[in-house]
């Protein structure tokens, strides 16, 4: 198993792996960053204690630990010390109000909830009362355990993530999370010399498997603010160089309209924008001489189709009536049906299916998470799946996005 951040420390332990430009005061000036340097060597111990406390609370395989919390150094330490532990990790937005903040814990029902003081209010409406702080997580006393990074996952699912409602909650296993992450490095050219500033939550899956998940794998360095600030992040972004910008369509446009945008995107050579986008949102970049690339992928398939850097240009200019992504990354299978489920073949319209080792094992049901409830929602009876939530369905190893794409003749996907 190669998702290993205490392998990353032993083969570069001073590298920096988080470049954390929170502002340390609540009221600082705009476009202001406080560059606080984590290397490789330091997350992995900041891991490792993290897991010997949460040992220490009686947390191991099997158990599921729910984090609600902005973007933070720690929210990643916690993510390596769950799979230490052979834990699944449950990052909640702290997007969600104090009604839909309960829909993942009536599912997940988590064996602990860990928390940042400033998300107090919204942790009160969390109907479960075994709860620590991040502060009080820092301070607690540390379980003598012998981590064994290569052999401690479980059954259970590493990762459980939400939706943009609090649910579906799509859960994936370490192989699965890990193949998101070398195909983020296959189709895109992450390295070791790339600089990533993250612009989404840590709760999102872009944010997390996307983004933050495959710059550590490779090796990178990661740009971390507690929130997206599109001042702070072009400091940031001119301050660290950065190489590589993996965002969505409004913060790319945020950015864009900022004063500076010139000089601070000088350093950026390529550009990802999650589909779908505007033209008007990509030129700005494209027109400074920056790569631009669109990715299409889901809460389920954090990664499912995107465009070559080398060949964006020419795609972009062949959406006459859709939003031109690409062709399947490597290792995702893809194709049309029709409304009656019958597989299109050649250029086509249909719905969207996907297959492969980095789409999510499946939804975490209503009843719980225990092994015999990681399922397939098909089998579920109607009422016991909310359909005005956005999901798919998972049906004899395919994912059915329910989104309409046309395939063009070369095997381009034009999301419809």
């Amino acid at each position: 198993m190669t998702l290993s951040l205490a392998r990353r420390a032993e083969q570069f332990p001073d590298r920096t792996a988080v470049v954390d430009i929170s502002e340390q005061r609540l009221y600082a000036p705009a476009e202001t960053i406080h560059e606080d340097r984590v290397s490789y060597d330091d997350l992995s111990t900041i891991a490792t204690r993290t897991a010997e406390r949460l040992a220490a609370l009686d947390i191991g395989p099997g158990d599921t630990v729910c984090l609600v919390t902005r973007n933070r150094v720690a929210a990643l330490a916690l993510f390596f010390a769950c799979r230490r532990l052979g834990a699944t990790f449950a990052p909640i937005s702290h997007l969600l109000t104090p009604a839909s903040v309960e829909r993942p814990f009536d599912v997940l029902e988590p064996d602990l909830v860990v928390s940042e003081a400033a998300q107090r209010d919204l942790v009160r409406s969390i109907p479960f009362d075994r709860t620590v702080t991040l502060e009080e997580l820092a301070d607690a006393d540390r379980a003598d355990i012998d981590l064994d990074e290569q052999h401690a996952a479980g059954e259970n699912p590493l990762l459980a993530l939400h939706g943009g409602t609090g649910r579906p909650i799509a859960g994936y296993s370490a192989a699965a999370v890990e193949r998101n992450c070398t195909t983020a490095v296959a189709a895109w050219g992450l390295a070791a010399n790339d600089t990533v500033p993250l612009t989404a939550r840590l709760s999102a899956v872009d944010g997390l498997v996307r983004t933050a998940l495959s710059v550590l794998h490779v090796g990178g360095t990661l740009l971390l603010d507690r929130a997206f600030d599109p001042g702070d992040a072009l400091a940031a972004i001119e301050a660290e160089s950065a190489t590589f910008l993996p965002s969505r369509a409004a913060a790319l446009r945020d950015l864009a309209a900022e004063s500076g945008f010139d000089a601070a995107v000088d350093s950026l050579e390529r550009v990802l924008c999650a589909a779908p986008v505007a033209e008007d949102v990509v030129a700005a970049y494209r027109d400074r001489g920056i790569s631009v690339a669109r990715v299409y992928g889901r809460l389920e398939c954090p990664i499912a189709l995107s465009q070559a850097f080398e060949e964006e240009k020419a795609a972009m200019e062949s959406d006459a009536d859709g939003t031109a992504i690409g062709t399947p990354v490597p290792d995702c299978r893809a194709r049309l049906v029709d409304d009656a489920g019958a597989v299109l073949e050649g250029a086509t319209e249909g719905r969207l299916q996907l297959s492969g080792p980095m789409v999510a094992d499946g939804y975490v049901p209503p009843t719980g998470t225990d092994g015999e409830n990681w399922y397939d929602p098909a089998e579920l009876e109607s009422d016991e799946y909310d359909e005005s939530d956005d999901h798919g369905r998972f049906v004899d190893g395919w994912f059915h996005t329910g989104d309409r794409f046309r395939r063009a003749e070369d095997g381009t996907y034009v999301l419809l």
